[in-house]
């Protein structure tokens, strides 16, 4: 019984901290700019992964796993994580979550209409509907009229960000490159962290390492230790000691918790509008999931370890 409420407490972890991310991310965007932030949050990240496994005793990459890394890397975090921290800028930390809950419905779409792999049962067919119709309905009311073509700008960002984890999430489920999955993702995020640096330093929008605040170090510390470290090692505790459906709610409440805390630390507007559009589509997320579990689901392979 200790350790099933031990796992249940590490499962508060997760939905907790994965979901103030968000609201970390859109406070550090008010003190640097989005790649820089991004850039310097993965260098950050991927020395604690990289170092670990090092003193362990891993080699480094081969040539054929360096190969495969590079493009990963551009699609999971170069793209992933970085537009949709920029894009981040110009709606709520709420919706930005929302978005990126919406992954398993994007990678249902190119499993079944690329690879033929998943069968549309009514209940995903239901779930698609309902998870796009859940944003379309946000989208109406939320739009042009509170917040201008900015709006349409970060929700665009957010969505493609969305897209390519997606595309990235498919790729390594039928991957046979064997290389251990917590290591690759450490050097993807360092392959980031040195093409966001770059494309920071080359733009000229940057603040100097000297002069970043102690508000946006304490932002990446929370990021880095809290989201990428602490809520992580939760995740795995909790995937291993709690039932896959019970263990998967993070992936719902992670939104609930960014909109809150977003309302509440950043005074990000909570309409009636954006509470039923959330509750709608995740429901439609929750119905494709449930689906999926009775086929073989590369959805479950992946893991959505850092809210992009």
């Amino acid at each position: 019984m200790k350790q099933q409420q031990k796992a249940y407490a590490a499962l508060a972890v997760t939905s907790i901290v994965w979901g103030t991310t968000w609201v970390a991310s859109k406070i550090g965007l008010a003190h640097l700019p989005a790649f820089e932030l991004a850039s310097i949050r993965q260098f950050m990240g991927s020395s604690i992964y990289i170092s670990f496994f090092l003193i362990k005793g891993e080699g480094l990459p081969t040539r054929k796993q360096f190969l495969w890394l590079i493009p990963m890397a551009f699609l999971m975090f170069v793209s992933s994580n970085g537009l949709a921290t920029y894009g981040l800028q110009f709606i709520t930390s709420g919706l930005a979550a929302l978005i990126a809950a919406l992954y398993p419905l994007s990678v249902v779409l190119i499993e079944r209409f690329y690879y033929k792999a998943i069968k549309i049962t009514p209940q995903t067919l239901l779930g698609l509907l309902l998870g796009l119709l859940g944003i379309a309905f946000i989208f109406y009311k939320d739009s042009m009229e509170l917040h201008g073509k900015n709006y349409m700008i970060g929700v665009g960002f957010s969505m493609f960000a969305m897209i390519t984890w997606s595309v990235g999430s498919v790729i390594i489920s039928r991957s046979n490159i064997k290389i251990n999955a917590y290591y690759s993702i450490g050097w993807q995020m360092f392959i980031s962290a040195v093409t966001m640096g770059l494309i920071t330093i080359i733009s000229g929008n940057y603040v100097p390492l000297n002069e970043i605040n102690a508000v946006s170090w304490g932002v990446l510390g929370y990021m880095v230790l809290g989201g990428s470290v602490f809520a992580f090692i939760s995740f795995i505790y909790s995937m291993k000691h709690l039932q896959p459906a019970i263990a998967s709610l993070y992936a719902y409440i992670n939104p609930i918790v960014a909109i809150w805390v977003g309302s509440l630390l950043l005074k990000e507007e909570m309409t009636m509008t954006s509470i039923v559009g959330t509750v709608i589509t995740l429901v439609g997320v929750y119905l494709v999931n449930n689906s999926l579990k009775k086929q073989k689901d590369p959805v479950e392979a992946i893991a959505d370890a850092d809210g992009m």
